[in-house]
């Protein structure tokens, strides 16, 4: 199985810093994923370090082999206690999965995960460990084998508590019973979604039970989905020799998955090779960037190097959803689990200027460091050929 993992935030309004934090890993050598949520006290700054003191702690125990329940044992006694609330410094959910479905998952102070397989919550049994320093505290531990399919749903309380003592429906907050009727409504009519995109439902979610559809508290919501990998494969660039361009069309044209192209040259290139017709694709937007184009038999047809470079841009910033060619190709790759880059190492004449400045991302750059965001922050694989 593929585990999809994302976690979508929005930070409380007025304020500069994410109070959540969330971070996670994949060790794709031992097909493991690590990811820990951490809900600092408060907002603002000083709860953006105190989570992600918390989150960073557990990940790093848990990635050097530290055992998962021992490490929020020690995490749990750790954390101070504020002097005028009397509550801990910060809460957290951390969990270990790996590719056979096998889970450990523990909490502190964090709402109860969700099991959901197909529309239905899946009941899980849980042991307790209370604090030795902390009597208030306890941590809950699970541990449970999931399907293909399944999914985790996990949040702060910003999202639970949305709504809170104002006026509607949700006067006492959405609770865990609302997200969970969210979640099945939103199953119903998308069995397949991602899990960027149902995080991000979630928290669009929370954030329309209020009136003025601000945050207040900072919202995170994450998901782990047990699937079967999406491949995708990209191809950029013209072969350096001329003469392997049919070979590479037909590879191209194979792929058993979904297909994009970045560059002009490169889609008239496979145009030429496959017989069929390159067109712009004048419904699409296309903002400051050259159009899409189409082709029969692909999914996705963009313009080369200025598009790949602001599609590096906003897989970085976490910029997803954007109207252009280069927001196209974002949730292209993040739609997608394993994704193949055909790279073409001839020269573009129509990019090449010596006068350009140094730092001016050639092709293989540019690829290199998407690849790389792909692995690091959204947990995907990817392989490069060049060719």
């Amino acid at each position: 199985m593929f585990i999809d993992i994302h976690c979508a935030q929005e930070k409380k309004y007025n304020q500069n810093a994410y109070g959540d934090s969330f971070r996670s890993r994949m060790k794709p050598e031992e097909g493991r994923v690590i990811a820990v949520l951490s809900d600092g006290l408060g907002s603002g700054i000083k709860a953006n370090i105190l989570s992600l003191m918390t989150a960073t702690m557990l990940l790093r125990f848990v990635e050097e082999d530290f055992e998962i329940t021992k490490a929020a044992e020690i995490v749990m006694n750790s954390l101070p206690v504020c002097k005028v609330r009397k509550i801990s410094y910060a809460t957290f959910s951390a969990v270990e999965c790996d590719d056979d479905g096998n889970v450990h998952l523990v909490e502190e102070g964090n709402p109860d995960f969700i099991w959901m397989r197909g529309t239905e919550v899946v009941p899980v049994h849980h042991r307790i460990v209370p604090s030795k320093a902390f009597p208030e505290r306890q941590l809950k531990i699970y541990r449970f084998q999931v399907e293909e399919g399944d999914r985790l749903v996990f949040c702060s309380d910003g999202v639970t508590q949305a709504g809170l003592g104002r006026r509607g429906p949700y006067m006492t907050g959405l609770k865990r019973e609302g997200l969970i009727e969210l979640l099945k409504t939103k199953l119903r009519m998308h069995k397949n979604i991602s899990s960027t995109e149902l995080s991000m439902f979630i928290v669009q979610s929370a954030l329309a039970v209020y009136e003025d559809g601000l945050a207040k508290d900072d919202v995170s919501a994450g998901v782990i989905y047990f699937r079967t990998p999406r491949r995708a494969v990209i191809f950029t660039g013209a072969p350096y020799d001329q003469r392997q361009d049919a070979h590479y069309a037909t590879n191209f044209d194979k792929f058993p998955g979904k297909k994009a192209v970045c560059g002009g040259t490169t889609a008239t290139l496979l145009g030429r090779e496959l017989g069929r017709k390159v067109t712009i694709n004048a419904a699409a937007p296309a903002g400051d960037l050259p159009p899409q184009l189409l082709m029969p038999g692909v999914d996705l047809v963009t313009e080369g190097i200025l598009t790949l470079t602001r599609a590096l841009t906003y897989l970085e910033n976490r910029q997803l959803g954007r109207r252009d060619p280069a927001g196209a190709l974002t949730d292209f790759m993040l739609a997608s689990d394993v994704i193949h880059f055909m790279v073409g190492v001839k020269l573009n004449q129509a990019h090449y200027d010596p006068r350009q400045p140094v730092d001016f991302e050639i092709r293989r750059e540019v690829i290199r460091k998407i690849t790389s965001v792909l692995k690091d922050k959204y947990l995907k694989k990817t392989t490069v050929q060049y060719i």
